[in-house]
């Protein structure tokens, strides 16, 4: 029998589609005590706008996003590249980012208690270029061999929810073009239901922490050009959150 995927549940598409367009007044409740900063933007436009270096790209950059989720970030890129190539696992996250593609806009159901849910519709800012986007279903560990080199590539939250890390930033240095950028954040949340425990990059060991082991991963062909912490919040319900430090590093290629 097939393995379910846990991301096609409705209530983790409305928390996806929240963190990705969701607005302060839409994602907090007033006494949430969090820093204003963390809300202000949206955690997918915060991870292109702070580790992305525009003054590097070359004039019809291209761009691709592995694990994209319902689409945020790969909005986001568009903005400064001429194609954006996205994918994501989850079919109804795809879905999702398809009809924001063709529409603009998607309304969801924002939880509050129990059963009892609001209206929350997301909107693609309408500035943004939308035509040279494209969204797909796929494997971040099983991705096309003759995919890419792309100016740009970007991994928001995926390493930790690989059951093969490994499997993907091998693959980094042929998605990646010379001169080329790739964005990373990862939390670092380790679970055994998603990777096991023998192919964790860090997690382990008290002297190889995940940073520590993520630099060894990458420095052959990479080096290290921005990096930042940066914080996320996912809402639940209500009164019921998950705060998060994701690890944002800019990596370019040797």
């Amino acid at each position: 029998m097939a393995e379910a995927n846990i991301y096609e549940s409705p209530k983790l598409l409305g928390e996806y589609l929240l963190l990705h367009f969701g607005g302060a007044t839409d994602l907090c409740h007033e006494s949430l005590p969090v820093d204003p900063s963390i809300t202000a933007m949206p955690f997918p436009v915060r991870c292109v706008r702070e580790l992305l270096d525009t003054a590097l790209l070359p004039e019809n950059a291209t761009a691709l996003e592995v694990g994209c989720a319902v689409g945020g970030s790969a909005f986001e890129l568009a903005r400064h590249c001429s194609k954006v190539d996205a994918s994501d696992y989850s079919s109804s996250f795809i879905a999702a980012a398809k009809t924001l593609l063709l529409e603009g806009e998607i309304a969801a159901p924002r939880a509050v208690e129990g059963a009892i849910t609001t209206s929350f519709t997301a909107h693609v800012p309408s500035e943004i270029e939308k035509s040279c986007i494209t969204f797909s279903v796929a494997d971040a560990t099983k991705l096309p061999p003759d995919l890419g080199p792309y100016d740009v590539v970007l991994a928001a939250n995926l390493l930790c929810r690989l059951p093969d890390p490994e499997a993907f930033l091998s693959r980094a240095s042929e998605l990646v073009k010379p001169g080329g950028q790739l964005l990373l954040t990862t939390p670092f949340t380790w679970l055994e239901e998603y990777t096991p425990r023998d192919r964790w990059i860090g997690g382990i060991d008290p002297n190889n922490r995940s940073e520590k082991e993520l630099l060894r991963h990458l420095s052959r062909d990479f080096r290290l050009h921005r990096r930042r912490d940066l914080p996320f919040l996912i809402r639940e319900h209500e009164r019921k959150y998950q705060l998060g430090i994701a690890l944002g590093t800019c990596w370019i290629r040797n």
